[in-house]
Protein backbone atom coordinates (compact mmCIF):
# COMPACT_ATOMS: atom_id res chain seq x y z
CA UNK A 1 0.00 0.00 0.00
CA UNK A 2 1.30 3.58 -0.87
CA UNK A 3 1.13 6.70 1.00
CA UNK A 4 -2.76 7.90 0.85
CA UNK A 5 -3.69 11.89 2.39
CA UNK A 6 -6.75 13.02 2.81
CA UNK A 7 -7.43 15.80 -0.34
CA UNK A 8 -9.63 18.64 1.95
CA UNK A 9 -10.86 20.26 -1.61
CA UNK A 10 -11.81 16.96 -3.26
CA UNK A 11 -13.03 15.50 0.42
CA UNK A 12 -11.31 12.26 -0.35
CA UNK A 13 -7.92 10.28 0.30
CA UNK A 14 -5.78 10.13 -2.79
CA UNK A 15 -2.27 8.82 -3.53
CA UNK A 16 0.92 11.24 -1.65
CA UNK A 17 2.92 12.18 -5.21
CA UNK A 18 5.04 15.44 -4.34
CA UNK A 19 5.53 18.38 -6.11
CA UNK A 20 9.00 18.04 -6.26
CA UNK A 21 10.65 14.19 -7.04
CA UNK A 22 11.67 12.89 -3.90
CA UNK A 23 11.27 16.40 -1.76
CA UNK A 24 8.73 17.99 0.14
CA UNK A 25 7.62 21.52 1.32
CA UNK A 26 5.71 21.49 4.65
CA UNK A 27 4.68 24.77 5.99
CA UNK A 28 3.11 24.10 9.76
CA UNK A 29 1.34 27.54 11.30
CA UNK A 30 3.28 28.42 14.41
CA UNK A 31 2.27 29.95 17.48
CA UNK A 32 1.57 34.00 18.22
CA UNK A 33 3.33 34.53 20.86
CA UNK A 34 1.68 36.42 23.00
CA UNK A 35 1.78 34.13 26.06
CA UNK A 36 3.54 30.62 26.82
CA UNK A 37 2.25 27.58 24.59
CA UNK A 38 -0.64 25.14 26.34
CA UNK A 39 -0.94 21.46 24.79
CA UNK A 40 -3.27 22.61 22.69
CA UNK A 41 -0.69 24.88 20.07
CA UNK A 42 1.40 21.07 20.56
CA UNK A 43 -1.10 18.69 19.40
CA UNK A 44 -0.46 20.32 16.03
CA UNK A 45 2.87 20.37 16.64
CA UNK A 46 3.62 17.24 17.46
CA UNK A 47 1.12 15.91 14.42
CA UNK A 48 3.50 17.52 12.20
CA UNK A 49 6.28 16.47 13.39
CA UNK A 50 5.29 12.51 13.10
CA UNK A 51 4.16 13.39 9.49
CA UNK A 52 7.29 14.76 8.53
CA UNK A 53 9.13 11.90 10.27
CA UNK A 54 7.28 9.15 8.37
CA UNK A 55 7.52 11.07 5.10
CA UNK A 56 11.64 10.69 6.13
CA UNK A 57 11.20 7.41 6.76
CA UNK A 58 9.68 7.01 3.65
CA UNK A 59 13.17 8.63 2.29
CA UNK A 60 11.92 12.01 0.85
CA UNK A 61 13.86 14.96 1.88
CA UNK A 62 11.23 17.26 3.87
CA UNK A 63 11.71 20.77 4.50
CA UNK A 64 9.99 22.09 7.45
CA UNK A 65 8.73 25.73 7.72
CA UNK A 66 6.98 26.90 10.75
CA UNK A 67 6.55 30.61 11.19
CA UNK A 68 6.12 33.02 14.62
CA UNK A 69 3.62 35.99 14.64
CA UNK A 70 5.67 38.06 16.92
CA UNK A 71 3.78 41.22 15.83
CA UNK A 72 -0.22 41.29 16.81
CA UNK A 73 -2.22 43.26 18.24
CA UNK A 74 -2.59 41.25 21.25
CA UNK A 75 1.34 40.95 21.67
CA UNK A 76 1.26 44.63 21.90
CA UNK A 77 -1.55 44.69 24.37
CA UNK A 78 0.63 42.13 26.46
CA UNK A 79 3.44 44.74 26.44
CA UNK A 80 1.97 47.31 27.32
CA UNK A 81 0.08 45.64 30.30
CA UNK A 82 3.46 44.21 31.46
CA UNK A 83 5.29 47.61 30.77
CA UNK A 84 7.78 45.87 28.54
CA UNK A 85 8.48 45.83 25.07
CA UNK A 86 6.75 43.71 21.73
CA UNK A 87 9.92 42.31 21.10
CA UNK A 88 11.11 41.30 24.67
CA UNK A 89 7.35 39.58 25.23
CA UNK A 90 7.74 37.71 21.64
CA UNK A 91 11.21 36.32 22.16
CA UNK A 92 10.04 34.76 25.99
CA UNK A 93 7.48 32.83 24.31
CA UNK A 94 9.15 31.62 21.36
CA UNK A 95 11.98 30.29 24.00
CA UNK A 96 9.07 28.63 26.01
CA UNK A 97 7.95 27.01 22.72
CA UNK A 98 11.39 25.37 21.86
CA UNK A 99 12.14 24.37 25.29
CA UNK A 100 8.59 22.69 25.06
CA UNK A 101 9.38 21.55 21.86
CA UNK A 102 12.63 19.90 22.81
CA UNK A 103 10.73 18.00 25.54
CA UNK A 104 8.33 16.21 23.25
CA UNK A 105 11.03 15.28 20.60
CA UNK A 106 9.75 17.50 17.98
CA UNK A 107 12.37 17.97 15.87
CA UNK A 108 13.61 21.92 14.94
CA UNK A 109 12.32 23.21 11.71
CA UNK A 110 14.40 23.95 9.39
CA UNK A 111 13.31 27.47 9.53
CA UNK A 112 11.18 29.69 11.72
CA UNK A 113 10.68 32.90 10.16
CA UNK A 114 9.52 35.84 11.96
CA UNK A 115 6.81 38.37 10.59
CA UNK A 116 9.26 41.23 11.65
CA UNK A 117 12.04 39.73 9.94
CA UNK A 118 9.77 39.39 6.96
CA UNK A 119 8.04 42.63 6.22
CA UNK A 120 9.82 43.63 2.59
CA UNK A 121 8.24 39.84 1.63
CA UNK A 122 5.21 40.44 2.31
CA UNK A 123 4.85 44.36 1.13
CA UNK A 124 5.76 42.81 -2.57
CA UNK A 125 3.07 40.31 -1.88
CA UNK A 126 0.45 42.93 -0.95
CA UNK A 127 1.64 44.54 -4.11
CA UNK A 128 1.55 41.57 -6.88
CA UNK A 129 -2.14 41.06 -5.20
CA UNK A 130 -3.02 45.22 -6.08
CA UNK A 131 -1.48 44.97 -9.35
CA UNK A 132 -3.63 42.10 -10.34
CA UNK A 133 -6.85 43.41 -9.43
CA UNK A 134 -7.19 41.45 -6.40
CA UNK A 135 -6.77 44.55 -3.52
CA UNK A 136 -7.39 47.58 -3.49
CA UNK A 137 -5.71 50.25 -0.50
CA UNK A 138 -8.57 52.37 1.43
CA UNK A 139 -7.62 54.81 3.86
CA UNK A 140 -4.16 53.82 4.65
CA UNK A 141 -5.10 50.02 4.83
CA UNK A 142 -5.21 47.55 2.12
CA UNK A 143 -7.61 44.58 1.70
CA UNK A 144 -8.26 41.85 -0.38
CA UNK A 145 -11.46 41.60 -2.51
CA UNK A 146 -13.04 37.84 -1.47
CA UNK A 147 -15.64 38.32 -3.99
CA UNK A 148 -12.71 38.62 -7.09
CA UNK A 149 -11.27 35.08 -6.41
CA UNK A 150 -14.80 32.29 -7.29
CA UNK A 151 -13.19 30.00 -5.20
CA UNK A 152 -13.70 31.35 -2.09
CA UNK A 153 -15.13 28.70 0.40
CA UNK A 154 -14.13 26.35 -1.65
CA UNK A 155 -11.48 24.50 1.30
CA UNK A 156 -14.24 25.14 4.21
CA UNK A 157 -16.74 23.73 2.20
CA UNK A 158 -18.47 27.37 2.70
CA UNK A 159 -21.16 29.72 0.67
CA UNK A 160 -19.87 33.24 0.27
CA UNK A 161 -23.42 34.61 0.14
CA UNK A 162 -24.31 32.76 3.28
CA UNK A 163 -20.61 34.43 5.06
CA UNK A 164 -19.94 36.74 8.04
CA UNK A 165 -16.64 38.33 7.92
CA UNK A 166 -14.88 36.52 10.58
CA UNK A 167 -11.47 37.61 10.99
CA UNK A 168 -9.10 38.47 13.40
CA UNK A 169 -8.06 41.98 12.11
CA UNK A 170 -10.60 44.47 13.77
CA UNK A 171 -12.96 45.88 10.14
CA UNK A 172 -11.96 48.91 9.18
CA UNK A 173 -14.62 51.96 7.58
CA UNK A 174 -13.32 51.73 3.94
CA UNK A 175 -14.52 48.56 2.95
CA UNK A 176 -15.81 47.80 0.02
CA UNK A 177 -17.59 44.29 0.85
CA UNK A 178 -18.12 43.20 3.93
CA UNK A 179 -16.37 39.31 3.83
CA UNK A 180 -13.17 41.72 2.59
CA UNK A 181 -10.11 41.27 5.16
CA UNK A 182 -7.06 43.10 5.99
CA UNK A 183 -3.46 42.74 4.26
CA UNK A 184 -2.08 45.46 5.48
CA UNK A 185 -3.34 47.44 8.55
CA UNK A 186 -2.51 51.01 9.23
CA UNK A 187 -0.48 51.27 12.75
CA UNK A 188 -0.46 54.10 14.65
CA UNK A 189 2.17 56.23 15.62
CA UNK A 190 2.60 54.79 19.23
CA UNK A 191 2.57 51.49 17.86
CA UNK A 192 5.06 49.12 16.01
CA UNK A 193 4.96 49.61 12.25
CA UNK A 194 6.80 50.02 8.75
CA UNK A 195 6.74 51.86 6.06
CA UNK A 196 5.05 50.57 2.85
CA UNK A 197 3.86 51.96 -0.50
CA UNK A 198 0.44 52.59 1.27
CA UNK A 199 1.73 54.31 4.50
CA UNK A 200 2.71 52.98 7.59
CA UNK A 201 1.26 50.26 9.06
CA UNK A 202 2.28 46.15 9.95
CA UNK A 203 0.92 43.37 7.74
CA UNK A 204 -2.58 41.35 8.43
CA UNK A 205 -2.97 38.29 9.74
CA UNK A 206 -3.21 35.80 6.77
CA UNK A 207 -1.01 37.58 4.30
CA UNK A 208 2.04 36.69 6.54
CA UNK A 209 1.99 32.80 6.24
CA UNK A 210 1.08 33.14 2.54
CA UNK A 211 4.61 35.48 1.88
CA UNK A 212 6.75 33.14 4.57
CA UNK A 213 5.92 30.09 2.75
CA UNK A 214 6.43 31.20 -0.48
CA UNK A 215 9.63 32.73 0.50
CA UNK A 216 11.07 29.32 1.59
CA UNK A 217 9.45 26.72 -0.45
CA UNK A 218 8.23 28.28 -3.57
CA UNK A 219 4.38 29.23 -4.95
CA UNK A 220 3.11 25.69 -4.59
CA UNK A 221 4.26 23.22 -2.23
CA UNK A 222 3.00 19.25 -0.71
CA UNK A 223 1.91 20.03 2.64
CA UNK A 224 0.51 22.78 4.87
CA UNK A 225 -0.43 21.98 8.79
CA UNK A 226 -2.28 23.59 11.60
CA UNK A 227 -5.10 22.86 14.23
CA UNK A 228 -8.73 22.79 12.45
CA UNK A 229 -9.93 25.84 13.95
CA UNK A 230 -7.43 27.91 11.74
CA UNK A 231 -9.52 26.49 8.23
CA UNK A 232 -11.60 29.25 8.25
CA UNK A 233 -10.96 32.32 7.75
CA UNK A 234 -7.14 31.73 8.41
CA UNK A 235 -6.51 29.01 5.86
CA UNK A 236 -9.36 29.89 3.48
CA UNK A 237 -7.88 33.79 3.19
CA UNK A 238 -4.29 32.28 2.56
CA UNK A 239 -5.23 29.83 -0.39
CA UNK A 240 -7.60 32.62 -1.99
CA UNK A 241 -4.55 35.51 -2.03
CA UNK A 242 -1.91 33.11 -2.87
CA UNK A 243 -3.80 31.33 -5.52
CA UNK A 244 -4.71 34.87 -6.40
CA UNK A 245 -1.21 36.44 -6.33
CA UNK A 246 0.64 33.53 -8.12
CA UNK A 247 -1.80 31.22 -10.28
CA UNK A 248 -0.67 28.47 -8.72
CA UNK A 249 -2.46 25.45 -6.71
CA UNK A 250 -0.77 26.69 -3.36
CA UNK A 251 -0.72 23.39 -1.28
CA UNK A 252 -1.33 20.27 -2.07
CA UNK A 253 -2.62 18.76 1.21
CA UNK A 254 -4.14 20.47 4.12
CA UNK A 255 -3.12 18.74 7.55
CA UNK A 256 -5.47 20.12 10.25
CA UNK A 257 -5.37 18.29 13.56
CA UNK A 258 -8.31 18.03 15.83
CA UNK A 259 -9.25 20.38 18.48
CA UNK A 260 -8.31 19.43 22.03
CA UNK A 261 -10.52 20.28 24.34
CA UNK A 262 -10.30 20.85 28.28
CA UNK A 263 -13.96 20.63 29.51
CA UNK A 264 -16.53 21.10 26.94
CA UNK A 265 -14.72 24.02 24.97
CA UNK A 266 -11.61 23.76 22.70
CA UNK A 267 -8.08 24.40 24.91
CA UNK A 268 -7.81 28.20 24.06
CA UNK A 269 -5.26 31.45 25.17
CA UNK A 270 -8.59 34.21 24.09
CA UNK A 271 -10.85 31.70 26.15
CA UNK A 272 -8.31 31.56 29.28
CA UNK A 273 -8.97 27.62 28.81
CA UNK A 274 -5.65 26.15 28.69
CA UNK A 275 -3.04 24.67 30.58
CA UNK A 276 0.44 26.16 29.96
CA UNK A 277 3.11 23.21 28.83
CA UNK A 278 5.45 24.59 31.92
CA UNK A 279 2.68 23.54 33.64
CA UNK A 280 2.24 20.05 32.66
CA UNK A 281 5.92 19.04 32.48
CA UNK A 282 6.35 20.04 35.82
CA UNK A 283 3.68 17.13 36.82
CA UNK A 284 3.87 14.94 33.61
CA UNK A 285 6.52 13.01 31.90
CA UNK A 286 6.84 14.74 28.65
CA UNK A 287 6.90 11.78 26.84
CA UNK A 288 3.06 10.69 27.90
CA UNK A 289 1.88 13.83 26.25
CA UNK A 290 3.21 13.11 23.18
CA UNK A 291 1.98 9.38 23.21
CA UNK A 292 -1.23 10.55 24.41
CA UNK A 293 -1.27 13.05 21.09
CA UNK A 294 -0.09 10.45 19.29
CA UNK A 295 -2.75 7.46 20.14
CA UNK A 296 -5.68 8.41 17.86
CA UNK A 297 -5.61 10.23 14.34
CA UNK A 298 -3.96 13.48 14.22
CA UNK A 299 -7.71 14.94 12.59
CA UNK A 300 -9.31 13.20 15.53
CA UNK A 301 -10.97 15.59 18.80
CA UNK A 302 -9.34 15.12 21.77
CA UNK A 303 -10.39 15.17 25.33
CA UNK A 304 -8.52 16.58 27.81
CA UNK A 305 -8.44 15.15 31.33
CA UNK A 306 -6.42 13.72 34.41
CA UNK A 307 -8.16 11.05 33.76
CA UNK A 308 -7.83 10.53 30.24
CA UNK A 309 -4.10 11.51 30.83
CA UNK A 310 -3.90 7.98 33.31
CA UNK A 311 -4.84 6.00 30.63
CA UNK A 312 -2.07 7.34 28.37
CA UNK A 313 -0.08 6.45 31.40
CA UNK A 314 -0.82 2.80 31.56
CA UNK A 315 -0.54 2.39 28.46
CA UNK A 316 2.53 3.94 27.47
CA UNK A 317 3.96 2.22 30.62
CA UNK A 318 2.64 -0.95 29.13
CA UNK A 319 4.79 -0.25 26.32
CA UNK A 320 7.41 0.35 27.97
CA UNK A 321 7.41 -2.86 29.98
CA UNK A 322 7.05 -5.29 27.20
CA UNK A 323 10.35 -3.33 25.23
CA UNK A 324 12.38 -3.36 28.10
CA UNK A 325 11.60 -7.41 28.33
CA UNK A 326 12.62 -7.82 25.37
CA UNK A 327 15.71 -5.80 25.37
CA UNK A 328 16.47 -7.64 28.52
CA UNK A 329 16.14 -11.63 26.70
CA UNK A 330 18.19 -10.05 24.46
CA UNK A 331 20.59 -9.19 26.32
CA UNK A 332 20.76 -12.35 27.80
CA UNK A 333 21.26 -13.93 24.99
CA UNK A 334 23.82 -11.55 23.86
CA UNK A 335 25.92 -12.26 27.31
CA UNK A 336 25.71 -16.12 27.28
CA UNK A 337 23.29 -16.11 29.69
CA UNK A 338 20.64 -17.71 27.17
CA UNK A 339 21.35 -19.95 24.94
CA UNK A 340 19.33 -19.34 21.58
CA UNK A 341 18.32 -22.02 18.91
CA UNK A 342 20.54 -22.77 16.17
CA UNK A 343 20.66 -20.02 13.82
CA UNK A 344 18.25 -20.41 10.85
CA UNK A 345 16.13 -22.79 13.18
CA UNK A 346 13.39 -21.76 14.98
CA UNK A 347 10.45 -23.27 17.18
CA UNK A 348 6.89 -23.52 16.52
CA UNK A 349 6.52 -20.77 19.04
CA UNK A 350 8.88 -18.74 17.37
CA UNK A 351 7.73 -19.23 13.94
CA UNK A 352 4.39 -17.92 15.25
CA UNK A 353 6.26 -14.96 16.89
CA UNK A 354 8.44 -14.60 13.20
CA UNK A 355 4.57 -14.51 11.62
CA UNK A 356 3.41 -12.73 14.18
CA UNK A 357 6.28 -9.51 14.04
CA UNK A 358 5.81 -9.90 10.03
CA UNK A 359 2.20 -9.02 10.00
CA UNK A 360 1.96 -6.19 12.54
CA UNK A 361 4.59 -4.91 10.68
CA UNK A 362 2.47 -4.64 7.19
CA UNK A 363 -0.67 -3.18 9.97
CA UNK A 364 1.51 -0.57 11.14
CA UNK A 365 2.26 0.64 8.02
CA UNK A 366 -0.75 -0.01 6.66
CA UNK A 367 -1.98 2.26 9.06
CA UNK A 368 0.29 5.22 8.18
CA UNK A 369 0.07 4.95 4.71
CA UNK A 370 -3.33 5.64 5.40
CA UNK A 371 -3.28 9.53 6.31
CA UNK A 372 -0.82 8.98 8.91
CA UNK A 373 -3.07 7.13 11.22
CA UNK A 374 -0.91 7.32 14.11
CA UNK A 375 -3.37 6.01 16.77
CA UNK A 376 -3.92 2.75 14.76
CA UNK A 377 -0.38 2.10 14.25
CA UNK A 378 0.32 2.69 18.40
CA UNK A 379 -2.33 -0.38 18.37
CA UNK A 380 -0.68 -2.64 16.16
CA UNK A 381 2.83 -2.16 18.76
CA UNK A 382 0.11 -3.17 21.64
CA UNK A 383 -0.79 -6.22 19.62
CA UNK A 384 3.39 -6.75 19.24
CA UNK A 385 3.34 -6.98 22.57
CA UNK A 386 0.76 -9.40 23.45
CA UNK A 387 2.56 -11.25 20.99
CA UNK A 388 6.11 -11.01 22.62
CA UNK A 389 4.65 -11.62 26.49
CA UNK A 390 2.71 -15.06 24.44
CA UNK A 391 5.79 -16.54 23.42
CA UNK A 392 8.02 -15.86 25.98
CA UNK A 393 5.07 -17.81 28.24
CA UNK A 394 5.46 -20.52 25.97
CA UNK A 395 8.97 -20.51 25.84
CA UNK A 396 9.66 -20.11 29.53
CA UNK A 397 12.74 -17.85 28.45
CA UNK A 398 14.22 -21.16 27.44
CA UNK A 399 15.42 -22.12 23.72
CA UNK A 400 14.89 -18.41 22.87
CA UNK A 401 14.54 -18.00 18.94
CA UNK A 402 16.74 -14.65 18.49
CA UNK A 403 15.42 -14.19 14.39
CA UNK A 404 11.80 -13.52 15.51
CA UNK A 405 12.66 -11.61 18.28
CA UNK A 406 15.20 -9.29 17.04
CA UNK A 407 12.46 -8.69 14.34
CA UNK A 408 10.29 -7.40 17.28
CA UNK A 409 13.38 -5.39 18.25
CA UNK A 410 13.42 -4.33 14.95
CA UNK A 411 10.00 -3.07 14.37
CA UNK A 412 9.97 -1.05 17.98
CA UNK A 413 12.80 0.77 16.42
CA UNK A 414 11.48 2.20 13.22
CA UNK A 415 8.38 2.72 14.63
CA UNK A 416 10.44 4.72 17.42
CA UNK A 417 11.93 6.76 15.01
CA UNK A 418 8.29 7.39 13.07
CA UNK A 419 6.90 8.26 16.37
CA UNK A 420 8.94 9.34 18.25
CA UNK A 421 7.63 7.86 21.98
CA UNK A 422 10.70 6.66 23.67
CA UNK A 423 12.23 9.52 25.39
CA UNK A 424 15.56 8.11 24.62
CA UNK A 425 15.27 5.73 21.85
CA UNK A 426 14.84 2.23 22.44
CA UNK A 427 17.97 1.46 23.48
CA UNK A 428 17.47 4.18 26.54
CA UNK A 429 14.89 1.96 28.21
CA UNK A 430 17.67 -0.58 29.52
CA UNK A 431 18.32 -0.26 33.38
CA UNK A 432 21.96 1.77 34.31
CA UNK A 433 23.68 -1.40 35.64
CA UNK A 434 25.57 1.16 37.84
CA UNK A 435 22.81 2.13 41.14
CA UNK A 436 23.30 5.95 41.61
CA UNK A 437 25.38 7.35 44.24
CA UNK A 438 23.43 7.77 47.88
CA UNK A 439 23.95 11.29 47.57
CA UNK A 440 22.37 11.70 44.46
CA UNK A 441 19.57 9.28 45.16
CA UNK A 442 18.74 11.37 48.35
CA UNK A 443 18.80 14.54 45.82
CA UNK A 444 15.99 12.40 43.44
CA UNK A 445 14.27 12.17 46.49
CA UNK A 446 14.30 15.53 48.00
CA UNK A 447 13.22 16.69 44.51
CA UNK A 448 10.05 14.63 44.85
CA UNK A 449 8.90 15.98 47.51
CA UNK A 450 9.27 19.19 46.24
CA UNK A 451 7.04 18.31 43.51
CA UNK A 452 4.54 16.77 45.99
CA UNK A 453 4.41 20.19 47.52
CA UNK A 454 4.79 21.82 43.89
CA UNK A 455 7.39 23.79 45.37
CA UNK A 456 8.83 23.56 41.25
CA UNK A 457 11.80 26.42 41.78
CA UNK A 458 13.05 24.18 44.65
CA UNK A 459 12.65 20.80 41.84
CA UNK A 460 14.19 22.75 39.44
CA UNK A 461 17.20 23.29 41.42
CA UNK A 462 17.43 20.11 42.96
CA UNK A 463 17.51 18.72 39.30
CA UNK A 464 20.72 21.21 38.11
CA UNK A 465 21.93 20.32 41.44
CA UNK A 466 21.86 16.39 39.76
CA UNK A 467 22.82 17.61 36.84
CA UNK A 468 25.83 19.37 37.92
CA UNK A 469 27.48 15.78 40.03
CA UNK A 470 26.82 13.79 36.04
CA UNK A 471 23.51 12.61 36.84
CA UNK A 472 20.04 13.00 34.89
CA UNK A 473 16.79 12.35 35.98
CA UNK A 474 14.34 10.95 33.81
CA UNK A 475 10.40 11.43 34.79
CA UNK A 476 8.60 8.11 33.89
CA UNK A 477 4.90 7.10 34.21
CA UNK A 478 6.83 4.47 37.28
CA UNK A 479 8.52 7.36 38.76
CA UNK A 480 12.00 9.76 38.45
CA UNK A 481 15.10 7.13 36.92
CA UNK A 482 18.35 8.39 37.31
CA UNK A 483 21.07 7.72 34.46
CA UNK A 484 24.74 8.90 34.08
CA UNK A 485 24.86 11.96 31.41
CA UNK A 486 27.22 11.14 28.60
CA UNK A 487 30.35 12.72 28.61
CA UNK A 488 30.76 16.54 26.68
CA UNK A 489 32.13 15.96 23.53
Amino acid sequence: MSLRVYDHLTRTKRPFAPVRPGRVGMYVCGLTVQDQPHLGHMYAFVACDMVRRYLEHLGYEVTHVQNFTDIDDKIIERARREGSTVAAVAERNMTAYHEAAAALRIEPAHHYPRVTEHVPDIVRFVGRLLEKGFAYAAGGDVYFRVRSWTGYGQLSGRDVDAMRSGVRIAIGDHKEDPLDFALWKAAPDHEPGWPSPWGRGRPGWHIECSAMAARYLGDHFDFHGGGRDLLFPHHENELAQSRCATGQPFVNHWLHNGLLCLGKSKMSKSDGNFLSMDELLRSHPAAVLRFFLLNAHFRSQLDFSEERLREATAGFDRLQRGARRLLAVLAAIDAGRDRPLPAGLASAAGGALAEAAASRRRRFFAAMDDDFNSGAAIGELFGLVRDLNQYLAETGGRGLDAGPLGAVRDLLVEADGILGIFPQGLGGLTETRSPAPEAVAALCEAREQARARRDWAGADSLRAQIREIGWEVIDTPGGPRLSPRPPAP
